[in-house]
């Protein structure tokens, strides 16, 4: 059994121009109540947000939404989550995400998605949390990112011992063998770093 219980997916609230993502999202969606996972993201109904949310719930999985009041409208909520989760603002519904998550999925989106998955980068490099952080590379949409973290290393401001965590995946289908993979990883590292053997 995996220790992943929920993936928290952070995406656009628009469906962007490329039909590879909505198809991105559907196939996530699918694969994480396959796998028993729930699903936590920002409680929208529109755009990558929403398609993802429907495919988890159509296919049999949990969703928890967590939405600031102010973006109920403008979000439109999707009141058909098991859990919907309305905050005070932006800081409270990321904490509520982190809280609830066990790894991080960043699907293509907007200013948006780029500041939640910078955070989480962050959080790990600064070793507050050890949950798997998963860039998904559809067709491309991050490679300019990738990029500039390369650069940033290139030029040294991430360094060995400071270096940024993540793992790539450039098909939706891979997505949860990766992060159960890395979570396995983690795992054992844990282990040895108390000296008990993998179970």
């Amino acid at each position: 059994m995996s220790s992943i219980r929920n993936v928290c997916v952070y995406c656009g609230a628009s469906a962007g121009s490329d039909p590879r993502f909505a198809h991105a999202a559907d196939t996530l969606g699918a694969a994480l109540a396959k796998a028993g996972m729930g699903l936590v993201y920002g409680g929208g109904d529109m755009g990558m947000m929403g398609q993802v949310a429907r495919a988890t719930l159509a296919a049999g999985g949990h969703v928890t939404g967590v939405i600031p009041k102010f973006l109920m409208r403008r979000e439109n909520a999707l009141i058909s989550a098991q859990e919907l989760i309305l905050v005070e603002d932006m800081h409270e519904r990321k904490r509520i995400m982190f809280d609830r998550a066990d790894a991080f999925v960043a699907l293509p989106g907007g200013i948006g998605t780029l500041e939640e998955l910078a955070e989480q980068l962050t959080w790990a490099q600064l070793q507050q949390h050890k949950k798997p952080v998963l860039i998904a590379d559809i067709a491309g949409f991050w490679r300019p990112l990738l990029g500039l973290l390369a650069h940033m290393r290139n030029f040294g401001f991430l360094r060995e011992g400071n270096d940024v965590h993540y793992i790539v995946a450039e098909k939706a289908e891979d997505i949860v063998p990766m992060l159960e993979s890395a979570a396995r990883r983690a795992s054992f590292s844990r282990a040895a770093e108390f000296g008990q053997s993998e179970p």
